[in-house]
């Protein structure tokens, strides 16, 4: 079940949401989007929905659900 949504054309590569989710959900996917930046993966099985990579997300690249 997916916990978190993220919008890949929006991330600028701050990774602030990478170093900071406690549970380590967050990791570098590999992709890249039109900006030519490598976009974060959500691993939903670690993810415990606490909100800290929309927190700490300037461009509001994720959506809690």
């Amino acid at each position: 079940m997916e916990k978190v949504r993220t919008r890949e054309e929006r991330c600028k590569g701050c990774y602030l949401c990478v170093a900071n989710c406690k549970p380590k959900a967050l990791s570098l996917s590999g992709r890249t989007n039109g900006k030519g930046v490598i976009t974060v993966a959500v691993d939903q099985e670690k993810c415990v929905q606490c909100g800290c990579c929309y927190a700490m997300c300037p461009d509001l690249v994720f959506e809690i659900l």
